[in-house]
């Protein structure tokens, strides 16, 4: 059975299990741990998927409390993949945000129809932009 674990105030799993996860799916920001785990404790939210000890899956949230949440991050061990961690994990992220009007992420275009099924929509009339120093988008 998967249990979930929210984390504020700067406490995050533990650094090991989260540089796992982030290399398991081939995310460049799990070659940068202090980086990764600096961004981790500074959220305002941190939800974390375990299966048993294992972690297998993590959301964060960066938000101003009152008009816009981002979710930087989402991601489940791969092994772990359709067994609705990943759907739990956001449906646990937008209730911690009810009252907030702007949800926003970016999504790699595997990943679109799996937000889509989460109540997310393309932003018509409007284009993302970034600068990205990683190797992994």
């Amino acid at each position: 059975m998967i249990a979930y674990r929210a984390y504020r105030g700067g406490a995050v799993p533990p650094r090991e299990d989260v540089i796992a996860l982030y290399l398991a799916n081939k995310w460049s920001s799990g070659r940068k741990p202090d980086q990764l785990m600096a961004a981790l404790a500074g959220s305002d939210h941190v939800i974390a998927a375990y299966d048993g000890d294992r972690l297998v899956g993590l959301a964060n949230a960066l938000s101003d409390g009152h008009l816009v949440v981002y979710y930087p991050h989402l991601l489940v061990h791969p092994e772990a993949h359709g067994k609705g961690i990943g759907r739990e994990l956001m449906a646990r992220m937008r209730a911690r945000y009810p009252s907030i009007h702007q949800h926003i992420l970016v999504s790699v275009p595997d990943a679109v129809e799996f937000y889509r099924r989460a109540g997310f929509s393309i932003a018509e009339n409007h284009a993302p932009m970034w600068i990205y120093d990683g190797d992994d988008g």
